[in-house]
């Protein structure tokens, strides 16, 4: 009698422990992302002048889970009742829905007169990216130009956070984030980090982009070290870097055929920004472009540039070689029909090729796995 009461009672507490296992496990789950969201920012296919819906289908066919619309031109109007169509349209596909704009800063090279002024942008694109369901809008403050130019890049920066925390209210209101980019060498990471905190973490965010930091001389591990905890969106991208007589040169290449370990960067990022979309910026058909930091007048543009980063950059140059597979490449002005098209199709065969890669190497993207 004893020994089945023993029994009986080792195996309710058996029970017990296995109930409430099982119950932590499905906590955990219900805790844990599903995963990182796979997705494209919408300039990875310029050549195809494609409007929202049609990169809505383009997204849905693939069965990615994210599309940053990155300029407003990428709506057909404005109008309440179209931006309505494409939030309506995207929901159907289960495809989110990330805002962007362009320049926000009035006194750089990038800033376009005709949006009248940062604020007013801003309030734009806030509105525009709130319409059509999307949480997040990409914008920059300008280029590398500016690095180099009559005033420091630390009073463009000032304007930017002024223009931003003009627009605190609408942006918190309207429930969207401001992601700032790390864009075409204007900000290292630090740079671009110091911005976002007094900006104001609550409201502004970073937009990390992973082949712009070339242009500083910044290995992008490094960028994703400082930005991720702030990182809310993507330009994922990925680069040749190599030596050169005159420092470095680099060159945009479909993700998973460049320098950078990748399987690492997916890693890191999901340690480091597990709710933010991993979106390809796909750029390829450029030329190799060279980091000359062997040249005095390069550092004239980084006076305050991080020892340890920059050796780091270094070594990333020194493991890397030049391109060696084929690619057309675009020169500056229009090009014959004939290349046009070429790097059209380009676009699309070296995105989806980016696609392939993060899918069954990265295992990123929800989706598909479904």
């Amino acid at each position: 009698m004893r020994r089945r009461t023993f029994l009986k009672t080792t195996l309710h507490a058996a029970a017990a422990v296995a109930a409430t296992h099982v119950a932590f496990v499905q906590k955990v789950r219900s805790q844990t992302p599903a995963g990182i969201r796979l997705g494209f920012d919408t300039y990875s296919l310029r050549a195809w002048k494609w409007k929202a819906i049609q990169f809505i289908d383009y997204a849905a066919n693939l069965k990615l889970d994210s599309i940053q619309l990155s300029s407003l031109d990428d709506f057909e109007s404005l109008d309440p009742s179209y931006l309505q169509k494409v939030k309506d349209h995207a929901s159907a596909a289960g495809i989110v829905l990330e805002g962007g704009i362009g320049c926000i800063c009035d006194s750089t090279k990038s800033w376009n007169a005709k949006e009248g002024t940062p604020v007013a942008y801003l309030l734009k694109g806030i509105g525009v990216a709130k319409a059509v369901g999307a949480t997040s809008m990409r914008c920059f403050m300008g280029s590398s130009a500016d690095r180099l130019g009559p005033a420091p890049i630390e009073s463009h920066i000032e304007n930017t956070v002024k223009a931003l925390q003009a627009v605190r209210s609408r942006a918190l209101d309207a429930g969207v984030k401001i992601a700032v980019e790390n864009h075409s060498g204007d900000m290292q990471a630090g740079e671009l980090k110091a911005l976002i905190e007094e900006a104001g973490k609550d409201y502004t965010a970073a937009c990390l982009d992973t082949g712009n930091p070339m242009w500083v001389a910044e290995d992008p591990m490094t960028t994703l070290e400082v930005l991720g905890p702030y990182t809310v969106t993507t330009h994922i991208r990925d680069s040749i870097l190599f030596e050169h007589p005159r420092g470095a040169a680099a060159q945009w290449v479909a993700l998973g055929e460049g320098t950078i370990d990748f399987r690492r960067f997916a890693a890191r990022f999901r340690e480091l920004c597990p709710n933010s979309t991993m979106q390809l910026e796909n750029i390829t058909g450029r030329p190799p472009r060279v980091i000359s930091y062997l040249e005095p007048e390069f550092w004239k543009a980084f006076p305050k540039a991080n020892a340890a980063g920059f050796a780091r950059f270094v070594a990333l140059a020194k493991s890397g070689r030049p391109l060696m597979t084929t690619m057309v490449v675009e020169d500056e002005g229009r090009q014959p029909p004939e290349y046009e098209a070429a790097l059209r199709e380009q676009q699309r065969v070296d995105l989806e090729r980016g696609f392939a890669y993060a899918k069954k190497t990265l295992g990123v993207g929800v989706r598909w796995k479904a």
